[in-house]
């Protein structure tokens, strides 16, 4: 990845460059951080500091102080930082071949990488002063932040017609039952080859999936318990267990601290 003139980076972070790139493997975000809790998400996830050090801890181990996190699929996790706001990239791993990853994409908790938080704080600038001109597609996302698409990888093709099916769908109320009736398989040797195929349990992603749908509602100003609904939790509580589970924060606050986040479903050429 080339670098970048580190006379473009912000020093600091306000309302007008809180912005979230959302594809469907994909999401850049910039804005509020919130308190120190506990997360888990289903996806890998690198945190880069604005202002100041971010601190790190794993599975309530000692707290470590970076300016780059790097967090795994499903490992337990806390972070703070020194000021209000922070920089991240997800990338769903399912996408991904997580042996041929850059050696940055491999590492879990805090990781010495100054050239690659240069280089996502300059493109923070350039998407949060782009005004209007948002011409990229998706498959640029990898390029923008990477330097080149991250390698893919090859799984079974029935749990790959399985996240598809997910991936168009995350807000479906489809069991695990369904699915293995989708691609021919019994209920256990769907469950055996799902886990075998991603690392994890079915019912992981699938939390991990709807919980990730949200993202696509911080803008709503509708009733959460419609929100709820819409996006195949059973009801209130369900809904907000899972999202805390995933995000370490509740529904509501998620969204009151997103009222300034601007959102964009491409970026601008950079």
């Amino acid at each position: 990845m080339a670098s970048t003139d580190n006379s473009l980076v912000p020093l600091r972070c306000t309302s007008a460059d809180r912005v979230m790139w959302i594809t469907p493997d994909r999401v850049f975000y910039a804005g509020l951080l919130g308190a120190p809790c506990v997360r888990s998400h289903g996806a890998i996830i690198a945190y880069v500091a604005i202002d100041g050090r971010l601190r790190v801890r794993l599975n309530g181990a000692e707290w470590q102080s970076t300016e780059v996190a790097i967090i795994q699929p499903y490992v337990p996790y806390e972070i703070a930082c020194e000021g209000r706001n922070v920089l991240n990239v997800l990338i769903e791993p399912e996408t991904v071949d997580m042996g041929q990853l850059p050696t940055l994409l491999r590492r879990c908790g805090a990781v010495h990488a100054p050239e690659f938080a240069s280089h996502v704080r300059n493109m923070h600038r350039r998407l949060a002063s782009s005004g209007g001109a948002l011409d990229l597609c998706p498959s640029d996302f990898d390029p923008t932040f990477f330097g080149e698409p991250l390698p893919s990888r090859s799984i079974d093709r029935r749990i790959a017609m399985v996240l598809e099916s997910i991936r168009n769908n995350p807000t479906g109320t489809g069991a695990a039952a369904d699915y293995a009736s989708l691609v021919n398989l019994s209920f256990s040797r769907f469950l055996h080859l799902f886990k075998k195929e991603m690392g994890t349990p079915f019912r992981n992603v699938r939390t991990w999936k709807r919980a990730r749908s949200l993202l696509h509602y911080v803008h709503t100003s509708g009733n959460l318990v419609h929100v709820a609904l819409d996006i195949g939790y059973p009801d209130s509580t369900h809904f907000s267990h899972s999202i805390r589970h995933v995000y370490g924060l509740k529904p509501r606050d998620i969204i009151a601290g997103s009222r300034k986040l601007r959102i964009i479903a491409h970026a601008p050429a950079l």
